[in-house]
C-alpha cells in the first residue's frame, strides 16, 4: 500500500481551510517570536511593515494556493518569497508561513541561501576574483594594457575602490575593465556557477510527490558549519522558499513566485540606513546589488504576486513604470 497517497485523507478539508483563511488572516494575532527559515544564524525582526505587507499578500496567496494544491494529487505546492536586499524577504516568508499553520494547513521556511556551493566567505571571494580576473582580461582585449594602467588598478583594488564607476571620468581606459569585470560577474551570480540549483529543485519536486521526509542543506559562515537536518514533511501541505533567487529560470518547480519589490533607490536608502558607522557600501558590492536587481526585473513576468516597498499589490506594468 502506498502511504504517500493514503495522506491526501488526511487533508481532505483542505479546500474548506483555504477558503476560510483568506477571510479569518486579520483576527490571526502575531506573536513577536514565531518559528522563521532554516539559515543557521539567520536572525529575522519583524516590524509592522512586515505585518502588514504579509497580511496584505496572504488572501491572494490562498487563491493562487487553492488552484495550484488541487491539481497535486498531495494537496502540496511550492511558494517561492523572492525580491532584492532589505526588502524583508525572510520576515515575510516567515509570518506567510505562520498564517498558513494558524489556519491549519502545514507550512515550511527554507532558506535558498544554504544552496551555493561555497559558504559566504570563500563565495564573496570567488565573486570578486571573477570580477578583477574578467577585468583584467578586458584590459588586455580591449589594448589598454601596460604598466600605468596596472598599476593605477593594483592600487584601486587595494583600497576595494576597483568597481568605482566615478574612475570612468578621470580614465577612459577603465571601461573595458568595468565592462569586462561586470559581464563576467554577472555570468556568475545567480546561475548554476554560484549556487546548486539542481538541489534546491530537486527538494522541491520531492516535496511536491508525497516526501515523508526531506533532507536539507544548512551551511553557516564557516567550514564546521556545513551539514544536513532530516525534517519531517508529513503534515506540510506549503514549502515557502524565501531567497534572491526564487523566481530563477534555474527552477521548474516553484509553483508561486512571490515577488517583494523595491526599486535601486529604495535599496540603498534601506543600506545606508542599516549601516550604523554611516558608510555606503564599497563600489563592488554595489554593483552585485545591481546585478542582482537586474536579474529580478528580469524574471518579474513571471511573479504571480507582486508587492510594491510601500506595501501595495501591484501589476506586472505598474511594476515595470516603477523600475524605469
Amino acid at each position: 500500500m502506498n502511504t504517500k497517497y493514503n495522506k491526501v485523507t488526511v487533508f481532505k478539508d483542505t479546500d474548506d481551510k483555504l477558503s476560510k483563511a483568506a477571510t479569518t488572516v486579520s483576527n490571526i494575532s502575531i506573536p513577536d517570536d514565531i518559528p522563521h527559515g532554516d539559515m543557521p544564524g539567520d536572525k529575522i525582526e519583524i516590524g509592522e511593515s512586515h505585518i502588514a505587507k504579509a497580511r496584505t499578500i496572504f488572501p491572494l496567496l490562498v487563491k493562487e494556493l487553492s488552484e495550484k494544491m488541487a491539481a497535486n494529487p498531495y494537496k502540496r505546492a511550492v511558494v517561492a518569497v523572492c525580491g532584492g536586499s532589505g526588502v524583508g524577504k525572510s520576515e515575510i516568508a516567515s509570518l506567510l508561513s505562520y498564517l498558513l499553520e494558524s489556519a491549519g494547513i502545514g507550512s515550511y521556511t527554507m532558506s535558498g541561501d544554504n544552496y551555493p556551493h561555497r559558504i559566504p566567505m570563500y563565495n564573496d571571494a570567488e565573486r570578486l576574483h571573477t570580477f578583477r580576473k574578467e577585468g583584467i582580461r578586458g584590459m588586455v582585449d580591449a589594448g589598454v594594457m601596460n604598466a600605468d594602467t596596472v598599476a593605477k588598478i593594483r592600487e584601486w583594488q587595494a583600497a576595494d575602490d576597483d568597481a568605482n564607476k566615478a574612475h570612468l571620468e578621470t580614465d577612459t581606459w577603465f571601461r573595458s575593465y568595468l565592462e569586462a569585470g561586470s559581464k563576467g560577474l554577472d555570468e556568475y551570480l545567480g546561475t548554476p556557477n554560484e549556487t546548486d540549483f539542481a538541489e534546491v529543485d530537486q527538494i522541491m519536486k520531492a516535496f511536491k510527490d508525497g516526501a515523508d521526509k526531506l533532507w536539507l542543506k544548512r551551511m553557516g559562515r564557516d567550514e564546521a558549519s556545513l551539514w544536513y537536518d532530516e525534517v519531517d514533511m508529513s503534515e506540510k501541505q506549503v514549502l515557502i522558499v524565501e531567497w534572491t533567487h526564487g523566481n530563477s529560470d534555474y527552477m521548474s518547480q516553484v509553483d508561486i513566485p512571490v515577488l517583494l519589490n523595491s526599486t535601486p533607490a529604495e535599496t540603498l536608502e534601506h543600506r545606508r540606513s542599516r549601516n550604523r558607522d554611516g558608510k555606503l557600501d564599497s563600489p563592488f558590492t554595489m554593483l552585485v546589488l545591481e546585478l542582482e536587481q537586474a536579474k529580478l526585473v528580469k524574471q518579474a513576468h513571471k511573479a504571480k504576486i507582486i508587492i510594491s516597498k510601500a506595501g501595495d499589490i501591484i501589476s506586472f506594468d505598474q511594476f515595470q513604470e516603477l523600475m524605469k
